[in-house]
């Protein structure tokens, strides 16, 4: 085997960075319906007469499933390899995609949207990000679980003006047709360029050192058991129950909150949809700055004061944000946007450097159970939002409350403890 360290790096580009690239445009692509439900709500209503509630009800079923599915797609990972997995699961998001334009009845619509595309949106989650970053690098890890982050914030950046555009001008078929399309085309680069660990090119993970390190065995056995002993294992600890609560609310905040409201909640206040549409493509663009530099920051700083600061930046501008929206674009929500996409997923790499930290080679399935909990955070706010705004006519209580939510997300980033999870911890805890 090859010892490839960053001294090598200089003479050629290492394997790893491939296998990170492609990872990118997979997540980019699968990243393709997390921009459409938002842009799609407004059309879908006004073709079907379906409330806000219903139509975030199958939106809140895609969250939960993506988040539910995440630790035993890293166990499924672990176990019959990363691109198998990442293939079937393009396929399941184009077909949830292009399924949908057949729909004609909103429990359709939860099995199309919900179901399908959370499965596949779920199968490479950011425990996908997290597989490659720790098997294929020591060093910049944390960057490049970063970047890989940012894949999708940038497939957000890419496909959301094309998807609120197609649907104002085409229909909302068609834009559900191009994210299906684009889905179907990354399979063949995932399936010829994704490898599984470095050792199947004959090489170490990028800043190895061949002295000391030894190449992991590949887990056997029930996938699934694996994802739940790993979720036994970290239950007994309170560092798991603060990070997966705080990450909760980050899923609620993001996901949950602007990721799907935003763009009817400025409707609300006569903006255009497309207005609104490209406003939080500017989110998309500044999540990747934000994302890239909190994956510097981990490798640099204490993740739990990132995580802190993450926070209540974030429950500022949530605070603000109803008397920032109107019917036209002024600095004032510019610089909320810019401000939020810098934080919307800051807190990936923090928390799952922890993850890794504590849970040492559980770490990856942790941090898909840590994951899980974002997305039912997400889940829970984006059906939330849906009944407060059917019920108040207006969204600014969800807001307030996302708010509230993040000041409890900073203080419970404060109690976790960084000292890895010991053996003698789980008897302790018995």
């Amino acid at each position: 085997m090859t010892a490839e360290t960053p001294s090598t790096h200089r003479r050629r580009i290492h394997p790893a960075w491939w296998v990170a690239a492609v990872a990118f445009l997979a997540l980019l692509a699968a990243a393709g319906f997390r921009a459409a439900p938002g842009a799609l709500m407004v059309p879908l209503h006004d073709e079907f007469g379906w409330s806000t509630t219903v139509m975030s009800l199958a939106v809140s079923i895609n969250l939960l499933l993506y988040g539910l599915t995440a630790p035993f797609a890293a166990a499924l990972m672990d176990r019959f390899g990363v691109r198998q997995v990442v293939a079937v699961a393009l396929v399941l998001i184009a077909l949830g995609a292009g399924g949908s334009v057949a729909v004609t009845q909103s429990w359709q619509l939860v099995v199309f949207w919900g179901v399908l595309i959370g499965l596949g949106t779920g199968s490479m989650a950011l425990v996908f990000a997290a597989t490659i970053a720790n098997r294929w690098f020591v060093h910049r890890r944390g960057l490049v679980m970063g970047i890989l982050t940012a894949g999708s914030a940038t497939g957000q950046l890419i496909f959301l003006p094309i998807v609120a555009d197609l649907a104002s001008s085409s229909g909302w078929r068609v834009a559900s047709l191009v994210i299906a399309a684009v889905a179907l085309a990354a399979v063949p680069i995932v399936w010829l360029v994704l490898r599984d660990q470095p050792a199947d090119l004959g090489v170490l993970p990028y800043g190895a050192d061949p002295a000391t390190y030894t190449a992991p065995e590949r887990p056997t056995g029930n996938a699934a058991k694996r994802a739940l002993d790993g979720l036994a294992y970290a239950a007994k600890t309170r560092s798991f129950w603060a990070l997966a609560a705080a990450f909760a609310i980050c899923g609620a905040t993001t996901n949950g909150l602007i990721g799907i409201h935003f763009i009817p909640s400025a409707h609300d206040h006569g903006m255009a949809t497309t207005t609104a549409a490209g406003l939080l493509a500017v989110v998309g663009v500044f999540d990747i700055v934000g994302t890239v530099a909190s994956g510097w920051l981990t490798d640099k700083f204490d993740p739990r004061v990132l995580l802190v600061a993450y926070y209540a930046f974030r429950g500022v501008g949530l605070v603000l944000l109803p008397v920032l929206l109107s019917d036209a674009v002024h600095p004032s929500i510019v610089l909320f946007v810019v401000v939020y996409g810098l934080d919307w997923v800051a807190t990936v790499p923090p928390t799952a450097a922890l993850c890794r930290e504590i849970f040492g080679e559980r770490g990856t399935i942790v941090f898909g159970w840590v994951f899980a909990s974002h997305q039912i955070g997400a889940a829970a706010a984006a059906l939330g939002a849906g009944v407060i705004r059917d019920t108040f006519g207006t969204y600014t209580y969800a807001w307030w409350g996302g708010a509230a939510l993040c000041a409890i997300a900073a203080l419970l980033s404060i109690v976790v403890r960084r000292r890895p999870h010991e053996p003698a911890m789980l008897s302790a805890a018995r």
